[in-house]
């Protein structure tokens, strides 16, 4: 008896972090979250206070080219998110969330106080240019190593921190009650919010102070930021309930793939077989009828290769989300041209709002500002309306929630591009199509537009991503699923240098001039790049609804019970 009620007081599968069962009336809910949300802001201040404006530091303070500190910057934070992946992986396999976490923020730090004592040190930074020659020497050498090291600890620290957070936060709500479910889906919405709090206080403060106090008062603001999220992030400790490691998902994957291969080769694809290893198994379930392929790894005579049911199934959800990770790489690439194309329009445009000059580089304001209004209200207001209509307990579903984005980015690029015919139009009109030195006779305002949409999209598909990664993936591997939310956004990223370049060599044949490139941006054809970037969005959400329309939700949340 007293047995049956310590099981029923605990939560099976977790431990608090003394590594002691976690117990139902101490750890967990939606107080422990908030811990989270909180540091993520501070967290999120903490690597994009750099990362914003990192391109200006190498350009002007490390004297690299204005190609090479973008090429930099844009390898550093694809570095980061790609390294999600890592902390992800551990996450599931060796260390529960809340140690890697706490390991990745301590990197992070190192890297950012590494970049602190440079920034501060003038020996550690190149000599100052030649005021009569205006010649520059890039940094070269320990101090470039010491710059490179600096900044790929904090790649790593970013990643190992992307990886853990969110699924931290929403392994501390109760899948298993409507109210819980709830809970979850308001804290990936909030998530988005925090993250983009403190991006707001770092394109703006922040910035601000790196221009015009000093990079090492920006890098300094950085190290702060993040000791804060470490001990706010610690200060919940007795709150949290850790899950406890199953193991490599990725060799579970692995073992799944090669057994069903090999059995394919042998050509043992009798149910028969399948049924008869389950019931030697005790499995209780027969796989299912998706990807019979991977059946097979259940008919294995070889001990060490055989695998149950359940990871066939494992493997199965998996890969049925990757088609829609995928799709979502087309809305990262249109979110890149708000920090590239978008900035470079609107440098060219009135930028005065009274006697103050906004600088371009603060344009991102306006997709945070839209994220943090948005977001309260689809919480507060659009969800329970659409509950209530609906009668479903989710309301809008996760798939439905990435497909608004998708379509709200269509609509993103399409503004885009009938913004960029009326600037060029009053470049003409006004005398000015040549002449790339004065400001054009129209608001920057205008550009505020495509970043109304594009901001509204990346709240519904990134916090719909996180959501349907962490909620459709095997308990073992949801840190690893959740992921690839952070993945997409790199991809996305090179991607849209990667369509640029191809634009440019294929609009260059013959005697035609490259669409994106030149000096003034008044004779790019940035409108039909736009337009292409429009319909290759089209594309890609036809392609999104052929899969979603296919995909069948596991679990529950889909009604209310």
């Amino acid at each position: 008896m007293e047995l049956e009620r310590n099981q029923a007081t605990r939560w099976e599968g977790y431990v608090n972090w003394r590594n002691k069962p976690a117990l139902r009336d101490r750890h967990g809910g939606m107080l422990a979250a908030s811990f989270v949300l909180v540091a993520e802001i501070v967290e999120s201040l903490a690597y994009l206070a750099n990362a914003s404006n990192l391109v200006l530091y190498l350009n002007q303070h490390m004297h690299m080219s204005l190609s090479k500190s973008a090429n930099d910057v844009t390898n550093f934070m694809g570095t980061a998110f790609f390294l999600g992946l890592l902390g992800g992986f551990l996450s599931d396999a060796l260390f529960t969330t809340y140690h890697i976490f706490l390991i990745s923020a301590l990197i992070e730090l190192l890297g950012l106080i590494v970049l602190t004592v440079q920034a501060r040190s003038p020996s550690l930074q190149p000599p100052t240019c030649d005021s009569a020659t205006t010649l520059c020497h890039e940094v070269s050498g320990g101090k470039a190593a010491m710059l490179y090291a600096g900044l790929y600890l904090v790649a790593l620290g970013v990643g190992g921190c992307k990886g853990s957070l969110p699924s931290h936060g929403a392994e501390q709500l109760d899948e298993n009650t409507p109210s819980g479910r709830k809970q979850r889906s308001t804290f990936f919405n909030y998530f988005v919010f925090c993250l983009s709090t403190g991006a707001l206080i770092a394109v703006t403060f922040v910035v601000w102070v790196e221009d015009n106090k000093g990079w090492e008062w920006g890098f300094g603001i950085s190290t702060i930021s993040i000791s804060l999220s470490i001990l706010i992030f610690l200060a919940g400790s007795t709150t949290y309930r850790n899950k406890i490691p199953s193991g490599s998902p990725l060799t579970t994957i692995l073992k799944v793939m090669v057994a069903a291969s090999l059995n394919s080769f042998k050509g043992n694809s009798s149910s028969v077989m399948v049924e008869e290893t389950v019931r030697e198994t005790k499995e209780i379930e027969a796989p299912t009828n998706t990807l019979i392929f991977l059946n097979k790894a259940i008919e294995n005579n070889n001990s060490s290769m055989k695998c149950t049911v359940e990871q066939v199934e494992d493997v199965k959800i998996v890969l049925k989300a990757l088609p829609i990770f995928g799709c979502t790489i087309m809305l990262n690439c249109c979110l890149a041209q708000l920090s590239t194309f978008s900035i470079e329009q609107a440098a060219t445009m009135n930028t005065k709002l009274g006697s103050f000059a906004v600088p371009p580089a603060s344009l991102p304001v306006f997709p945070l500002i839209f994220i943090l209004i948005l977001a309260p209200i689809y919480d507060h207001v659009i969800i329970p309306f659409v509950r209530k209509v609906t009668k479903t307990e989710m309301g809008i579903t996760h798939l439905q929630r990435i497909g608004i984005g998708l379509v709200l980015s269509i609509f993103s690029m399409a503004v885009a591009a009938i913004v960029e015919v009326k600037r060029k139009n009053v470049a003409i009109h006004s005398g000015l199509l040549d002449d790339a030195t004065k400001p054009l006779p129209i608001t920057f305002f205008w550009i505020a537009l495509q970043y109304l949409f594009l901001g509204s999209a990346d709240l519904f598909t990134f916090a719909g991503m996180l959501e349907f990664f962490f909620t459709e993936a095997p308990i073992r591997m949801r840190s690893l699923a959740s992921s690839l939310s952070w993945v997409s956004l790199a991809i996305g990223y090179y991607l849209s240098s990667a369509i640029v370049s191809i634009v440019n060599s294929v609009t260059s044949i013959g005697s035609h001039k490259p669409w994106l490139s030149g000096a003034n941006l008044n004779h790019y054809r940035l409108e039909r790049f736009y337009w292409l970037m429009c319909g290759l969005s089209v594309l890609n959400f036809l392609h999104y609804l052929f899969w979603a329309i296919k995909y069948k939700y596991r679990g529950k949340g889909t009604t209310i019970e």
